[in-house]
């Protein structure tokens, strides 16, 4: 008998995986974690029934979420990481010298626990001493901060259940003022071709425009996500995506990436003309 593991990307379409074994079942405080083994994908760790990440794809996400923004900002010394109790966005930013400080604001301290365990690549810098992990409600956290980080790294479930507060206007606002004077904020936006994800992403979308000065969406390809075509926004108060990349700085580091470089960097910001047009409706 064959165990799979099978995922609704839309009423008519599923995504699944064979399944060797189920390494972790519970339910927190929050929602239903489970971490699953596959050949083709590695580890897989999924969330009241939805995609997180697998050990074989979580490169991508990880290091699109990171390095566009670290690549533009010429100085960023305080960073605050929404949910990723995973721990991929802390282990890329922690690749980085010269970042002094990260908070990790994660709600449910079980994803941390289970991610230290069973994905130990992905959450192997969790002890990193620059790094402070706080288990509390990202949008709380980020209300009572004013002109504290460089960057915020929002690396948020799906919009509803625990993570439904981080698309909100007020989430947004909040980020805003919790950022410096030239500070930068991305996000994970969603995927764009399926409606109900479309529209998720459109409201996301509308409210960070409305709240930022400079917004731009990028994008990447992502296998295990729904359609694999994934999007981000980048939005910032002085620095712009493209204009205000340092490819020459960047370089400088020689950090060994998998799927990011300065050039793919510019061309995600080239997106499909089904998505700019989604983009136009609600700017």
């Amino acid at each position: 008998m064959e165990l799979w593991f099978s995922e609704a990307h839309s009423k008519h379409v599923k995504f699944s995986i064979r399944v060797e074994r189920q390494l972790f079942s519970a339910q927190s405080e929050f929602q239903r974690i489970d971490v699953f083994e596959s050949k083709e994908f590695g580890r897989f760790l999924t969330l009241d029934g939805y995609m997180m990440l697998t050990e074989r794809d979580e490169f991508i996400y990880h290091e699109m979420i990171t390095h566009v923004p670290l690549a533009v900002h010429p100085a960023p010394h305080n960073i605050l990481v929404v949910g990723a109790g995973d721990g991929g966005v802390i282990r890329e930013l922690t690749r980085y010298p010269h970042i002094r400080h990260i908070d990790l604001v994660e709600i449910d301290p079980m994803v941390v626990e289970v991610s230290r365990k069973f994905l130990p690549k992905t959450a192997c810098s969790l002890d990193d001493p620059r790094v402070s992990i706080h288990y509390a409600d990202g949008l709380r956290h980020v209300r009572r901060c004013e002109n504290q980080y460089d960057l915020i790294i929002v690396d948020s479930t799906d919009p509803f259940g625990p993570g439904e507060d981080l698309f909100t206007r007020e989430f947004y606002g909040s980020c805003y003022k919790a950022l410096k004077e030239d500070g930068i904020m991305v996000n994970q936006d969603e995927s764009p071709f399926y409606e109900q994800d479309a529209m998720a992403m459109q409201r996301a979308h509308k409210r960070i425009v409305e709240s930022f000065p400079i917004s731009r969406v990028y994008q990447a390809h992502i296998p295990t996500y729904p359609s694999g075509h994934w999007l981000f926004g980048f939005a910032s108060k002085r620095y712009h995506p493209v204009r205000d990349l340092d490819v020459k700085r960047w370089e400088a580091l020689g950090l060994k990436t998998k799927y990011y470089t300065p050039r793919l960097h510019v061309g995600a910001f080239l997106l499909p003309a089904y998505v700019e047009e989604l983009l136009r409706e609600v700017e």
